[in-house]
């Protein structure tokens, strides 16, 4: 049994094309192509259905990829069990985060988790999009919010608090909003996300609660540039404290309601981390996971 043919088989069925299996296993497409072929000839049957736009499984390829897969996570294991024994947790963890938090909050810990795990290889792609784990064979993923997908293991991480603030030459030529209603008369920048978009709440030390609708003319998909539109001047933005408390501090932005707690969707989020459910969780995703609950549970 060549393993390597088997993965490269499990790949192209699970994305349906020799080109993205190419690009995702870093072999040439010619490659993956001859590793199918002599696959499907040492079995003497046809696994893959190939046309023009898309490459499917045969009713042989189904029933082979199911038990393939089962062997290559037992392989999988059994490897990751001996590697165990030297104590070292060792080979790729992929994590996914978001490009601000990501950034600001994970980039920082790396050298630490490297003297930690030094046979550990990370992947960290950072993206503002919810990045499908299992689709895109990711280990991990830090999420700002509770877990949406059923389907995911979760461990709460840090609580998430949220600046509106604003930069000092913007408050000059605007005026500071007295209280949150007042900025029903500023200019805004906005999140596209459900809560940042249109309303914003604030709630004072008596736990009374204002939800201020809130306009603007530039909406911003990217916290980053949101931060960067603040810091010109272009309006009042809101923005997680780890984006923007270095700035606050610095003079750059200036905290507009410090007394009250903000939020859009609603108080109390967390930052989360979340794995695809499976029985069996390798030696160098655990090595992550505790790392990263550590570093960043509150």
């Amino acid at each position: 049994m060549n393993v390597q043919q088997l993965k490269t088989f499990v790949e192209v069925a699970h994305h349906g094309s020799f080109a993205e299996a190419a690009r995702r296993l870093d072999m040439a497409p010619s490659a993956v192509s001859r590793a199918v072929a002599a696959l499907e000839a040492s079995l003497g049957a046809r696994l893959l259905q190939r046309n023009t736009h898309r490459v499917s499984l045969s009713d042989a390829g189904a029933a082979y990829y199911e038990q393939v897969v089962l062997v290559l996570e037992a392989l999988e294991q059994a490897a990751d069990q001996a590697r165990s024994a030297s104590g070292e947790a060792q080979g790729v963890v992929r994590l996914t985060s978001t490009v601000a938090f990501g950034q600001s909050q994970v980039v920082p810990l790396l050298g630490e988790l490297h003297a930690l795990h030094p046979a550990l290889e990370l992947e960290l792609h950072l993206a503002d999009h919810v990045v499908d784990l299992v689709a895109e064979r990711i280990d991990l993923a830090i999420r700002l919010g509770p877990p949406a997908d059923t389907s995911l293991v979760g461990a709460r991480l840090a609580p998430l608090h949220y600046r509106v603030c604003a930069s000092p030459g913007y408050l000059q030529r605007q005026g500071q909003p007295a209280a949150p209603p007042a900025l029903a008369g500023h200019t805004c920048l906005r999140f596209p996300k459900p809560g940042f978009r249109t309303q914003w709440a604030f709630r004072d030390t008596e736990g009374h609660v204002d939800v201020v609708d809130v306009h603007g003319w530039l909406v911003v998909s990217s916290a980053m540039a949101l931060r960067r539109a603040a810091l010109d001047g272009l309006g009042v933005a809101m923005l997680g404290h780890w984006l923007v408390d270095a700035d606050i501090a610095a003079g750059r932005l200036v905290n507009l309601f410090p007394a009250y707690q903000v939020a859009a969707p609603d108080f109390g989020t967390a930052a989360w981390l979340l794995y695809p459910s499976r029985a069996y969780v390798p030696r160098r995703v655990r090595a992550v996971i505790d790392f990263l609950k550590a570093r960043l549970t509150a």
